[in-house]
Order: structure tokens, then C-alpha cells, then sequence
């Protein structure tokens, strides 16, 4: 298929077939039809995760909301739902989701299958918003995993890889409606995380520091701050060192901050703030590369220091890094399975040839620390090696085989990391 590649650009996919349909029972005779099978999300993976060698079964049609639960707090929506059309309509409703990720641009059932995160001592990630999923196993049936099953499947199937079927429908738990003011902070010094880093990833609803690791300098400390009601937040001028910016900024030196959330205090709603990107200006393809490792909380300024002692390997290479903290959850094949994480993400420049031969400095750096890589990122860490980070890997393994017990939706990425 001509130009079938990901959102970046990087990564061609194989598929011989893209098929888009609009209803459940299409899905269910599509997949039981089927000898090979993937869904292809937002497209939002660096890797082949989502890869396949038949048919590519997109759930951009299936985007809708189809139930709110005002009294138990829960809203019901189709897995080809964006989260920025989601987090709108909810903000309207008077609901909110706990946390985002950087782009409101991600499908729910993607990005929940992934784990990805946003930022937050006290947020999880996307995955454990989800109270309940329905997925389409290989044979065409639907199943349903919920918190109300006692038999542990459903910390097995929320963030499933992609490996047990077609998510088409996630049940997710929502809160009040809430509004956050961004600030933005300049060179925060390196040497006031080791005795303030609590104190600093504490600080706010949302915290991201931003470094591209060329000095002993975090760039850019972003505050998203919570409020109840739509007003201002006194900001401090000063935030360890770091003097409050005097312009919107870009995460990445240079460039126009146009398409970035609101940020010099302004306050807003929490779709529009949790986002760094507003969701009116879609991302830009095939200009950079994404990778993400994840250590236990505890160990994170130790971690920082580890990779710092090589920036002179990733730095020529580099848009910039992000470090996040993300609370622990208890789902299987998530990075913050029983432990309260900091993520180091690198956005780097578009060459892979340069970035693989950094990424195993960064990941013998972090070695110590027992790193868990983002599954829809770049790595190069050696099979036995991720799936030794999982101690729930087998029981894994097992619903597999519930769910698709030939491997229809198998492909090169799970045979080498899962299977």
C-alpha cells in the first residue's frame, strides 16, 4: 500500500489491506474472516507494534460516545475516539479525565493499550481510567474485561499490546470538570533536583521538565496548577532557581510555540491545559523520533544523573527530552506495574542510523535501574531483557491464548518481545 506509514513518517507498514468500518459487526466479520489481523490506531507508534502483513482494520469511524453515566461517573465510548474530541465534549458535560498525554490527537483505545501517560506524582496513566473494554477476540466474539471480574483478567487485558484482539469499547472513569493554569520556568539548575526533586514533581497537578542535555541546565519546568473555578493563579517568579518565563515557549528551542497549549497563567480547561499541543494544529509528520524508559520513582534522580554523564552522545542528536512522574498502576504489561515511575523521554532528530547506536549508551546507563521501555517507542534492548522487567509475563501469555490462540493478531514485535 503507497505511503501506509505512521504518524512520523519513519516507520512503513506492511499491510496488503486498510479496511474502515463503521459498525461492530463489520469488525467481528472482518477479524473472524481474517488468517492475519491488526488495528491501526492513531498511528502514533515509532515501532512496528502495530504492524502486519495482511490487514491493517482502522477504527476511525468508530468514534463516538455512546453512553454518559452521570451517577456513577463513567462515560462509554467507541476505541477509535480521539481524546481531544472526547475531553471537549466531556468538559461540556461538566466531566473531566484524570490525566492526558502530551497530544490530544491519540485514539483512547490506542494510547490506553500502550500505557501511555501524561504527568502527575498522583496520575496514572491513560490505562487506569478504564473501568471496563470490550474487545473482539479472534474467533469474532466479544468479550468484556471489567474491574467487577475478580479473576485478574482485566489487570491482564487493559494494557494489552494489541495482542488479545479489537478493543472497540471502554468504559472510563471520569471526575468534575476542572480548570489549569500553566506556567512556565527557564534554567532550573541540575543540582536542585537531588535534594528538592519531591519538592519540585510535587509542586503542581502537572509537572514536566524539559532538557536537551547540553549543560547542567533543565530548560524549561513546565506547572500546569489545578483550580476549582476559571481564575487566575498566583504564579511565583521564581520556581528553585528558575526565573518564570516572559513568553510562551516551545518545548524545543527555536521553534514558533503557536501550537502549544495556553500557557503565562492563563487559565482554562483541563482538555486544553493537561495537552502541551492544542488539538487545532495537527502534528507535523517525519520530523523526529521517539523514545521513552521508565525507572521506579525512587530512583530517578539517580537515573537523570546516569544519562547526564553521556549527554555529550545525545545531545548532538537531540530535539529535546522530557522527564515525567507517573503514578503506579496494576496492570500486567504496563511500565508502572507496582511501581511509581519517572519516564525519561528523547525526541530526537530524524536519523536512526545515529540514534541506534545511542540508545544502547542511554539503556546501559539505566540498566541498573531495571528500565522499561515504552512499548510503541524506539529501543534496542535485547528481547529477554524487557520481558524479564514483567513478572506477570506469563500469565500474559495465558490470555493470549484465550483470546487468539493462533496468533491472527501476532506479528514480528510480539513474537520478539511477548511470544
Amino acid at each position: 500500500m503507497e505511503n501506509h506509514r505512521n504518524w512520523a513518517g519513519n516507520y512503513r507498514y506492511s499491510a496488503t489491506e486498510l479496511y474502515v468500518p463503521e459498525q461492530l459487526e463489520q469488525v467481528k466479520e472482518k477479524v473472524a474472516s481474517s488468517s492475519r489481523v491488526k488495528v491501526l490506531g492513531s498511528r502514533h507508534s515509532f515501532n512496528g507494534i502495530a504492524d502486519t502483513d495482511a490487514c491493517h482494520i482502522s477504527l476511525e469511524k468508530l468514534n463516538r460516545v455512546i453512553e454518559l453515566d452521570r451517577v456513577n461517573y463513567r462515560v462509554t465510548v467507541e476505541g477509535g475516539i480521539r481524546y481531544g474530541e472526547l475531553g471537549r465534549f466531556l468538559h461540556e458535560q461538566g466531566y473531566a479525565l484524570h490525566n492526558l498525554a502530551s497530544l490530544p490527537h491519540i485514539s483512547v483505545a490506542g494510547a490506553i493499550a500502550t500505557a501511555t501517560h501524561g504527568s502527575g506524582d498522583r496520575n496514572g496513566n491513560l490505562a487506569t481510567a478504564v473501568h471496563a473494554l470490550e474487545l473482539v477476540k479472534a474467533d469474532g466474539e466479544t468479550v468484556v474485561f471489567s474491574r467487577d471480574q475478580q479473576d485478574g483478567s482485566f489487570e491482564g487485558a487493559v494494557v494489552g499490546i494489541g495482542a488479545l484482539g479489537v478493543v472497540t469499547r471502554l468504559t472510563l472513569n471520569v471526575v468534575p470538570t476542572f480548570h489549569i493554569s500553566q506556567t512556565l520556568y527557564e534554567h532550573l539548575p541540575l543540582e536542585k533536583l537531588q535534594a528538592h526533586f519531591d519538592d519540585i514533581y510535587s509542586s503542581a497537578y502537572s509537572v514536566s521538565l524539559f532538557t536537551d542535555w547540553k549543560d547542567e541546565t533543565i530548560n524549561q519546568v513546565w506547572l500546569k496548577q489545578a483550580a476549582e473555578r476559571q481564575n487566575d493563579i498566583f504564579a511565583e517568579p521564581e520556581f528553585y532557581g528558575a526565573k518564570q518565563a516572559a513568553d510562551k515557549l516551545h518545548p524545543v528551542p527555536g521553534v514558533n510555540p503557536e501550537n502549544c497549549s495556553e500557557q503565562m497563567g492563563v487559565p482554562g480547561p483541563w482538555c486544553d491545559r493537561l495537552p502541551h499541543f492544542r488539538m487545532e494544529f495537527t502534528p507535523s509528520a517525519g520530523e523526529e523520533l521517539q523514545s521513552e524508559y521508565f525507572v521506579a520513582r525512587k530512583d530517578a534522580y539517580e537515573a537523570l544523573l546516569a544519562i547526564d554523564s553521556i549527554r555529550d552522545h545525545i545531545a548532538p542528536h537531540l530535539l529535546i527530552s522530557e522527564i515525567r512522574t507517573i503514578a503506579a498502576d496494576d496492570f500486567w504489561m504496563s511500565p508502572n506495574y507496582k511501581q511509581a515511575s519517572a519516564g525519561f523521554h528523547f525526541t530526537w532528530k530524524p536519523d536512526w542510523e545515529a540514534v541506534r547506536k545511542v540508545l544502547p549508551l542511554i539503556e546501559e546507563k539505566l540498566a541498573p535501574f531495571q528500565a522499561r521501555p515504552h512499548w510503541g517507542k524506539l529501543f534496542t534492548m535485547q528481547p529477554e531483557l524487557v520481558q524479564s522487567r514483567y513478572e506477570k509475563l506469563p500469565e500474559f501469555r495465558e490470555l493470549i491464548r484465550r483470546c487468539d490462540p493462533h496468533g491472527k493478531f501476532g506479528n514480528e514485535f510480539l513474537e520478539k518481545y511477548i511470544y
